[in-house]
């Protein structure tokens, strides 16, 4: 995909005029922040727009040099470099010009529950929160647990987790859906593959600012803590429960002591969820668009199927199939399918663009 040699010049000019503004000093408040943002959201476009501008300019110096007998050998073998080199160049470019998710650079909420499958899915959803928090922990991100419903047997009947760091809705956003695993139960004396599932969700977090909560359209209980079993937890009410009312969205926490804590959190995920409704009402246009890339973020979707026996992780979407399942799984390797949805994503959007 070619990008007019205009376009090129508009991309270097007004990232000169962000580094003079960003080095004036003359910034301030929310008119640096967003300054700020716009040259961390341009400056790789820059970079590439600069190496694509580069080269083109060396492809008319270098013909004219093939007319000079002393010349024409260094020529001939520059001009093959920069002539296989340029197409890279112009689709990376490309790539760094698409549309982006206003929520991409934002933290996530992982929210993952236990589905069909009883005591084996409350396994798996366990196995998945694990893979994720490998991953994160590759990446230098960091996971906090907001609240958790531990199964009797192991692994959660549903957790939900903060995950922060740098872009990380936009690696997550296509782990959305229905996670299928095929394996052998611990507690399976007979050997049968059992098949059961897990709901994963990602929720881009929102700042203060793009959700305003009315407090009177809340409806706060407080009940006692239980853990697994029926156990209380603790003795006094620090459980909370909020419900959003316009909405009907019903939020839980008890996993801290301290009610205020618990609300703080219960409230962190009240802002996600709403955020994320808000979201899917503005992108109603989009909908169809967004159903014809890699993934339409619908939870009831199967994406992926987990099979132990075989070895393999299966994405749907995309028909790969990787046979590296202890790597996925222990988190590492799961970098190699996220990265390929990403790139599926890409390709299809360019596509888009140039039809």
């Amino acid at each position: 995909m070619t990008i007019p040699a205009e376009r090129l010049d508009q991309i270097t000019h007004r990232f000169a005029e962000l580094e003079a503004r960003m080095a004036s000093g003359t910034l301030e408040g929310d008119a640096f922040v967003q300054a700020s943002r716009d040259y961390a959201e341009l400056e790789p476009v820059a970079k590439i727009a600069a190496q694509v501008k580069a080269m083109r300019a060396e492809l008319p110096d270098l013909e004219a040099m093939l007319a000079d007998p002393e010349m024409k050998a260094m020529a001939e073998e520059e001009l093959a470099s920069i002539r296989e080199a340029l197409p890279e160049a112009e689709r990376q470019l490309a790539v760094a010009m698409l549309p982006r998710d206003s929520a991409d650079a934002k933290p996530a909420m992982l929210e993952i529950r236990a589905g069909t499958g009883g005591d084996e899915a409350a396994l798996f959803a366990g196995d998945l929160y694990r893979m994720y928090e490998r991953y994160a922990a590759e990446r230098g991100w960091k996971v906090e647990p907001v609240s958790m419903s531990a199964s009797e047997v192991g692994g959660f009947k549903e957790i939900v987790a903060n995950v922060t760091g740098t872009g990380v809705f936009a690696k997550l956003k296509f782990e959305s859906g229905v996670h299928r695993v095929q394996r052998v139960p611990e507690t399976e004396s007979g050997g049968r593959i059992h098949t059961s599932a897990a709901t994963v969700a990602v929720l881009p977090e929102p700042d203060a600012v793009d959700v305003q909560i009315d407090p009177t359209e809340l409806k706060i209980d407080t009940y006692r803590s239980s853990g697994a079993g029926g156990q209380h937890v603790n003795t006094t009410d620090s459980a909370i429960r909020i419900t959003h009312l316009p909405t009907g969205t019903v939020v839980t926490c008890q996993d801290g002591r301290s009610q205020h804590k618990n609300r703080e959190k219960a409230m962190q995920v009240l802002r996600a969820r709403l955020y994320e409704a808000q979201r899917e009402a503005t992108q109603g246009a989009e909908a169809e668009a967004r159903k014809a890339m890699v993934g339409s973020g619908d939870r009831s979707e199967r994406i992926r199927t987990y099979n132990y026996p075989q070895g393999r992780v299966t994405d749907h979407r995309i028909g790969l199939t990787l046979h590296k399942l202890p790597e996925i799984v222990a988190g590492p390797g799961l970098g190699e399918m996220i990265d390929a949805l990403i790139a599926e994503d890409e390709a299809k959007r360019l596509a888009a663009l140039a039809e």
